[in-house]
């Protein structure tokens, strides 16, 4: 795990999947036949049980001209900037179950933000490499 600092809040459109973890594949497909400007953008896989423990995942799409969301009809959120541990994974195809995996290690950490969420950050909607990362709280002191 590795300790990391997103400095500036992330501003990004995005889809719900109606099933996850089941349609999580066909959202992403979904928001890049949205997004008509191929333009070099971070894509972001968050997820977070709502009220009744259910995984919410939204594929995200990283905002790059204001104008956008409203272009594309779709809803905005902000990842926040923060601290957060993280694991990089090399090709995620390689593994079904690599993401899960990283994500279920990552939940132990013992600063774990108990409001906190799942985030997957990819360089763009093609490359195979991803950042698994949940935020901490860096205020709780060790004992």
């Amino acid at each position: 795990m590795e300790l990391i600092t997103l400095e500036s809040d992330i501003q990004v459109m995005y889809i719900t999947a109606n099933k996850f973890p089941d349609d999580v594949p066909a959202t992403y497909t979904q928001l890049e036949q949205i997004i008509s400007d191929k333009t070099e953008r971070r894509y972001f896989g968050y997820s977070q049980p709502n009220k009744n423990g259910v995984i919410v995942y939204r594929a995200c799409a990283e905002i790059l001209k204001a104008n956008e969301p409203k272009l594309y009809n779709i809803e905005t959120m902000t990842i926040k900037a923060g601290n957060y541990v993280s694991i990089y994974i090399n090709n995620h195809y390689e593994d079904g179950n690599n993401i899960p995996k990283a994500f279920e290690k990552l939940l132990t950490h013992p600063q774990l933000d108990p409001n906190g969420f799942c985030l997957e950050i990819y360089k763009n909607f093609t490359d195979p490499d991803v950042n698994c990362l949940v935020p901490i709280v860096s205020n709780v002191k060790n004992k």
